[in-house]
């Protein structure tokens, strides 16, 4: 009876081929390590937020007098509303440290570079896309730490040349953040997700064109090539149980860990927490544009800290593939710009003092080098290396590059040819 069914479908609709084509048959490196089960990791979680979210949104009221009421009715009143509530609240986590590991992985291999630039522009995309949700939907708990961290970085839109006033008024749907600012950024809470989605399936049209990366760096030869399924759905499968261990732990042991005391407190505008801090996936980011006095500049930093990834593929002037696997160099810089990153962390989570202001200054000038530097390191890297010697197969696909190059170069008609 399901092959009659299958088969009727496939008559109307190519089902089976597209199975096939785009995920059981899809053919993918042999060589690929548990760090490349992220990005399955990353669609799970991104599942398990929707899921939970719809439900938590059926008992949720979007109103300043009863959103707080609302999450305890959810938390104390809704049959296993605390679990829901709870892998929410830790799946937001999850997804942000996945995706950073998966972004990790990306820059430690080099995998961002051709051909593969428009897929890691997509994959940043989706990263705003996902900041904006969390930040929003870090209002709706309307606790002392969801309301003043709003007004705060509301307030950063005052730095909008000529209409700063009028695009926080915006924002806020009134003068200040209130019953209009929560009504809106629950409305699109819950959309961002399905704009996340609809991200996602370009995400993965752009990887499925140019094929997965590698730990080696070069593109493996069909030979080496093994079917998706069932060798790497076992894999992702295997790092899936592994990662809901963990996520259990947190969710069932200690999920207000990741919740900020202050937020279990009813907003009021009265009364102004001593230390004001987002959610540690922001720390970094918010540190960086404390340590810059001038708001316009702090604000322009941050942004920069954020969008200064998708240069990547042209800052990294280095042919020899691989990444961090065959460039000493390239691997030293990467492991400096993460300890960076935790001093930054660690900097916007704790109160500002003069010390901590100018290590919070130092680590943001490091971060801002760390891009700067690399087209010069690079290059350098890859002449020092290239006078060392490298693996065989390694030097191979750096001359066929070469030589791939100065074709075109030598004819240009060949190349219209080609795109044509």
């Amino acid at each position: 009876m399901p092959n009659r069914i299958i088969k009727w479908i496939d008559h109307r609709f190519p089902l089976t081929s597209f199975v096939k084509h785009e995920l059981t048959g899809y053919p993918t490196p042999r060589n690929l390590s548990y760090l490349w089960n992220f990005g399955f990791l990353a669609g799970f979680v991104l599942m398990l937020q929707v899921a939970t979210g719809i439900f938590l949104a059926m008992h949720y009221k979007a109103d300043i007098a009863l959103s707080f009421d609302s999450i305890q009715h959810i938390m104390r009143n809704v049959n296993y509303g605390w679990l829901l509530r709870y892998m929410h609240s830790t799946g937001a986590s999850a997804f942000f440290l996945v995706i950073y590991i998966h972004m990790a992985r990306t820059l430690y291999y080099g995998s961002f570079r051709a051909p593969r630039e428009l897929l890691w522009w997509t994959g940043q995309g989706l990263l705003l896309l996902l900041m904006a949700t969390a930040f929003m939907g870090y209002l709706l708990p309307w606790g002392q730490m969801s309301f003043w961290g709003a007004t705060v970085i509301t307030n950063l839109f005052q730095a909008t040349p000529f209409y700063g006033d009028q695009v926080v008024i915006w924002l806020r749907g009134d003068y200040t953040v209130g019953d209009a600012t929560l009504s809106r950024f629950f409305a699109l809470h819950y959309l961002f997700p399905f704009l996340i989605i609809g991200a996602v399936v370009i995400h993965l049209v752009a990887l499925h064109s140019v094929k997965s990366s590698n730990p080696s760096g070069i593109d493996l030869a069909a030979k080496d090539n093994i079917p998706f399924h069932p060798y790497f759905t076992a894999k992702d499968f295997y790092g899936l149980g592994i990662f809901l261990i963990v996520f259990s732990v947190f969710v069932f042991f200690m999920p207000n860990s990741l919740i900020e005391p202050a937020n279990n407190i009813p907003a009021n505008p009265m009364q102004t927490p001593k230390h004001i801090v987002p959610e540690w996936y922001f720390l970094p980011f918010y540190a960086i544009l404390r340590s810059v006095p001038n708001m316009v500049g702090g604000v322009v930093a941050m942004g920069l800290s954020v969008m200064l990834f998708a240069f990547m593929p042209f800052l990294d002037r280095s042919r020899t593939p691989g990444g961090g696997r065959y460039r000493p160099v390239y691997r030293i810089q990467f492991y400096l710009f993460l300890l960076v990153i935790l001093v930054l962390g660690w900097v916007g989570y704790v109160p500002p003092t003069d010390l901590t202001i100018i290590i919070g200054q130092v680590a943001t000038l490091l971060y801002f080098g760390s891009f700067f530097f690399v087209p010069f390191i690079s290059k350098a890297e890859e002449r020092w290396l290239m006078k060392r010697g490298l693996p065989a197969e390694v030097t191979a696909l750096i001359e066929s590059e070469t030589l791939e190059i100065a074709k075109r170069k030598l004819n240009p008609r060949r190349r219209k040819g080609e795109v044509a």
